[in-house]
């Protein structure tokens, strides 16, 4: 499982984005697995056009982690770990959290940062929306 560091800019704002990506790497060897992260990571540079018109760059900055995956992915297996060591059982309840606050269960919001999301991609989903309603343009 690699941990490929990825950083947004909005042309215009001086606020930047910086993305943690976890995914998986098949590979036979660590610097195999080295190797596909980097590419992996390259691959997902791309420049794009906000809705307002500004400059999006996506940058790969590097990985922060690339760990082995010892179990075979399926349920229940484990695909990483910290250790933490002589908590008190304060420090332990502080890092568990009621089922309404894990991510799963969140709402999606926009981000507060910059808009990064794509102007093309937002007017295709658009058309889209408006085919299938039966507004503008012609049925596929």
């Amino acid at each position: 499982m690699a941990t490929l560091i990825e950083e947004i800019t909005v042309e215009g704002d001086s606020q930047n984005v910086v993305h943690k990506n976890y995914v998986l790497v098949r590979a036979e060897f660590p610097e195999e697995a080295y190797e596909k992260a980097q590419d992996l990571g390259k691959s997902s540079d791309v420049s794009y056009d906000n809705p307002k018109g500004s400059l999006v760059q996506i940058k790969f900055r590097g990985l922060s982690e690339l760990n082995v995956v010892y179990d075979q992915l399926e349920h229940g297996a484990e695909l990483h770990y910290d250790e933490l060591l002589g908590l008190s059982e304060e420090r332990v309840g502080a890092l568990l959290r009621p089922k309404k606050d894990l991510a799963a269960f969140k709402p999606v919001s926009p981000s507060a940062g910059p808009d990064y999301s794509s102007r093309d991609v937002l007017e295709d989903a658009k058309q889209i929306i408006e085919r299938a309603a039966g507004k503008g343009g012609h049925k596929r």
